[in-house]
């Protein structure tokens, strides 16, 4: 297991070679697992808000709307707001309204809410999220008719994770579901979410930094941190989470591994948050 004393030894990529002024943080694996808080997650979140460094949570969570996600994380205690959260939902009904999409549905029901006011009459897309227990095998076939009846099929997936992990274990993700539909259509699906870069840019225009200067925070070596450094993002990788250990093998090498949140939001304050507000 690699430690904080090796990071400082050198024996991984230096994080700290150049200034870090934002940070862009994943909420399932690395703060919470389920309904449950990860273990000094809670108190790392909240030194990190006291010394107001600016961060933005970047989330594929489609199984809630960003309300109930900031209720869930209430409840858990974490204080965060709607707009500290960057979550595909919001993203793909900007998309649907600019381009006039009428969708065809296949969410969770806890995150239909936000669509209530979308026109969702002559399908001309699906959407397709992380609908948990409702991926049935009509459901799924639901969407594959609806795919193939559209003169320009549209596949819109919220985010192409492979799994998660639930309170009840690892978890199939949107990805499998979204991979079914691309090989029995042959539509190519258009993510918005992790691991595309518009997304994480999207963050960090937000927090008015360029890519270089923001550090992505995740437990999904491949979704998480090769998709933040494919837009130019330091990518660091928990141990929480859906991490297995041979992630530590993968072909994207983390610019940092860490143990947990906790782990590398100290690292942030030893190397880095003294000096920025000084």
């Amino acid at each position: 297991m690699y430690s904080l004393l090796s990071v400082r030894l050198g024996k991984m990529k230096d994080l700290f070679c150049s200034p870090v002024k934002g940070v862009l943080i994943d909420i399932s694996g690395v703060l919470k697992d389920g309904n449950k808080a990860i273990p000094g997650s809670i108190e790392a979140f909240k030194r990190l808000q006291d010394s107001k460094f600016p961060f933005r949570l970047v989330t594929n969570e489609t199984q809630t709307t960003v309300k109930g996600l900031v209720k869930k994380l209430h409840n858990l205690g974490f204080n965060v707001n709607e707009k500290d959260i960057f979550a595909p939902i919001p993203a793909v009904i900007k998309i649907v309204k600019n381009e006039n999409l009428h969708p065809f549905l296949l969410l969770h029901p806890d995150a239909l809410e936000d669509f209530s006011d979308i026109d969702k009459n002559h399908p001309n897309c699906v959407i397709l999220g992380d609908a948990d227990y409702c991926f049935t095998y009509d459901a799924m076939n639901n969407a594959f008719r609806a795919l193939m009846q559209m003169e320009k099929p549209i596949l819109i997936s919220l985010g192409k994770g492979k799994y998660y992990r639930a309170e009840t274990g690892l978890t199939l993700d949107v990805g499998p579901f979204t991979a079914a539909l691309e090989y029995s259509t042959g539509v190519q699906a258009r993510i918005v979410g992790k691991p595309e870069s518009s997304f994480f840019l999207a963050a960090v225009n937000d927090i008015g930094i360029k890519p270089d200067e923001a550090l992505m925070i995740g437990d999904d070596i491949a979704s998480d941190v090769g998709g933040a450094q494919k837009s130019g993002i330091r990518g660091v990788l928990v141990r929480t989470g859906k991490f297995q250990p041979e992630d530590e093998n993968h072909e994207v090498k983390p610019d940092c591994i860490v143990n947990d949140f906790n782990e590398i939001i100290k690292l942030l304050f030893e190397n880095q948050l003294s000096s920025i507000n000084a």
